[in-house]
């Protein structure tokens, strides 16, 4: 059974923050291990098992890269640990943001370093606009392998993205 099928939900890349929230609060309630105390061993075993499935439904769908991480995985279109290649452009571009940010750093410069994030952040919503009405209309048997594909790659490009932000908080 997938998060969605326990969650009673459609698979969606971006599903409705307030119906995973009530589908969360009713199964917490009703597989809370608490509740199966006098029942028998395998039946609390379940609900224990059950209440772990229910609350890393609601982490991956309290995350938008979670979700569509999952979504990918369980079209077949992402590994585990997969190794993704990344076009040469975007890593090119990449790289020298990067230097620019590791001279920023040696340098102390806080006004640089502000606008590399100005630019990263730039860089994240163009991405995201491009695969916006996929992850945002996504159908079930309707959005196609190629539109899964571009917000694959959308995926990618914003976790390299989000590797150089965590790299700014490190002075």
């Amino acid at each position: 059974m997938n998060y969605f099928e326990l969650f009673e939900i459609p698979v969606s890349l971006k599903p409705d923050g307030g119906l995973v929230k009530k589908k969360y609060y009713e199964l917490s309630r009703k597989y809370h291990p608490d509740f199966f105390s006098q029942s028998s061993d395998e039946e609390q075993a379940d609900a224990l098992e059950k209440s772990a499935q229910v609350n890393k439904a609601y982490k991956v769908f309290s995350n938008a890269d979670e979700t569509i991480k999952y979504v990918l995985q369980l079209k077949g279109l992402l590994q585990e640990e997969e190794k993704y290649q990344l076009s040469p452009d975007f890593l090119m571009e990449m790289m020298e943001l990067n230097e620019q940010l590791m001279d920023a750093k040696m340098e102390g410069d806080t006004e640089v370093i502000a606008k590399i994030q100005s630019s990263i952040n730039n860089i994240q919503s163009s991405l995201y606009e491009l695969v916006k009405n996929i992850v945002e209309h996504y159908q079930e048997g309707v959005t196609s392998e190629k539109e899964l594909l571009q917000v694959k790659d959308y995926y990618f490009k914003k976790k390299y993205l989000s590797r150089l932000t965590e790299g700014m908080d490190k002075q």
